[in-house]
């Protein structure tokens, strides 16, 4: 007589054995059929885009300011952080020995001018001495000389004296533009000069501001394909902004002004210089921030960021063909929604792409598709 024990243990066993055979079936027959998942046919459509580039602000201009004479500075005439005016003195420089230099350019000057009276006096006397044959040709041909030389004299003295004149004008230092007064390194009783390692200060016209960013070769290419022309670039495209270095909005929006004809051999890159308003003076000479370039694609393919996987820096998605997943590598920007990418390179209109799971998926598996909309 069989052991209870012994036929309990045999009928487990083949019960086992059923479930694992089901199983086995049921796996197979999920393999034959696919995993069903929602799948998408992509299509392009035009969207609006920004792009933001790192870009260093400049003044209108950014004039440093080196005073053309030596002496001890005796008095300053502006704060730092000041708005000037072209022409207004911003320091004196000791002007005490240069009026005594202009003092003797203009004594030298008189005595020129009677040097020049003496030789004429003497040549018209020569020449009546002449004309009675009472001298010789070469006389008179010295008094003229003399002439010459007393009248070239006098031009020298002029020129000295007119040299007098501006260094003594140089020991007042002038904004050559309107803007606003940098800082001053230099003090009353410094001694300045046209050689100073530093400038006496600088100052910016900042009026309107430029912020200085570059693009690389190919986002150039892409906009004067866009557009037709660097020059239609210009003229053409949107407004663009500029974000803080803090992070927020600057209030006013700008234009691209120029674009640089020369692309940086190290980095590829091309210069692009953008103009704002700076009414209230909010943006500062020398600070950074970043332009924001605004435009629109109209043939763009977007895709959901969930219907993606990223893989060792690579971006990848799964498109549907002959009803097995194929992996698609894409390059992409990201959409400013956050939920979105744009492709560039990887996916064409028309693909079937696959829109979840697809982090368990895998090369050639099947999948049974799902329709839905984009």
């Amino acid at each position: 007589m069989m052991n209870r024990r012994t036929w309990i243990a045999g009928i487990t066993a083949t019960i086992l054995l059923a479930a694992s055979l089901a199983a086995c079936k049921q796996e197979q027959q999920g393999e034959e059929t696919g995993q069903a998942l929602p799948v998408m046919v992509v299509s392009s459509q035009p969207i609006e885009f920004e792009e933001t580039y790192s870009a260093s602000i400049r003044g209108l201009q950014d004039v440093d300011i080196i005073p053309q004479v030596s002496g001890r500075i005796i008095r300053l005439c502006v704060k730092e952080g000041e708005q000037v005016k072209t022409g207004q003195v911003l320091a004196v420089i000791d002007q005490v020995p240069y009026q005594a230099a202009l003092r003797t350019a203009r004594a030298n000057v008189s005595a020129a001018q009677a040097k020049v009276e003496t030789a004429r006096i003497e040549l018209n006397g020569k020449q009546s001495l002449f004309d009675e044959k009472v001298i010789s040709d070469y006389e008179l041909s010295v008094a003229r000389n003399q002439l010459v030389v007393a009248q070239a004299e006098l031009e020298q003295a002029k020129a000295q004296e007119a040299n007098a004149r501006n260094d003594l004008s140089y020991t007042e230092i002038k904004s050559p533009s309107n803007g606003v007064i940098g800082t001053l390194p230099y003090r009353v009783g410094a001694l300045v000069g046209p050689t100073i390692e530093q400038p006496f200060t600088v100052v910016s016209d900042n009026s309107e501001m430029y912020a200085y960013f570059s693009v690389s070769e190919n986002k150039l290419r892409q906009l004067r394909a866009q557009y037709g022309s660097i020059d239609k670039m210009i003229s053409r495209m949107p407004e663009v902004g500029l974000q803080l270095n803090d992070g927020t909005l600057y209030g006013q929006k700008g234009h691209i002004e120029t674009v640089s004809g020369i692309v940086n051999p190290t980095t590829g890159a091309v210069q692009i210089k953008a103009l704002f308003p700076n009414p209230d003076r909010e943006l500062l000479s020398g600070t950074i921030g970043n332009v924001i370039l605004q435009g629109v694609n109209t043939d763009a393919i977007l895709v959901p960021m969930s219907a993606t996987v990223e893989l060792q820096d690579k971006i990848i998605a799964y498109r549907l063909k002959n009803g097995k997943a194929e992996a698609a590598y894409l390059t992409v920007d990201r959409l400013n929604d956050g939920n979105h990418f744009v492709v560039e390179q990887g996916l064409s209109v028309g693909d079937t792409l696959i829109t979840e799971g697809v982090g368990q998926l895998k090369e050639g598996m099947n999948v049974t598709p799902k329709t839905t909309k984009p």
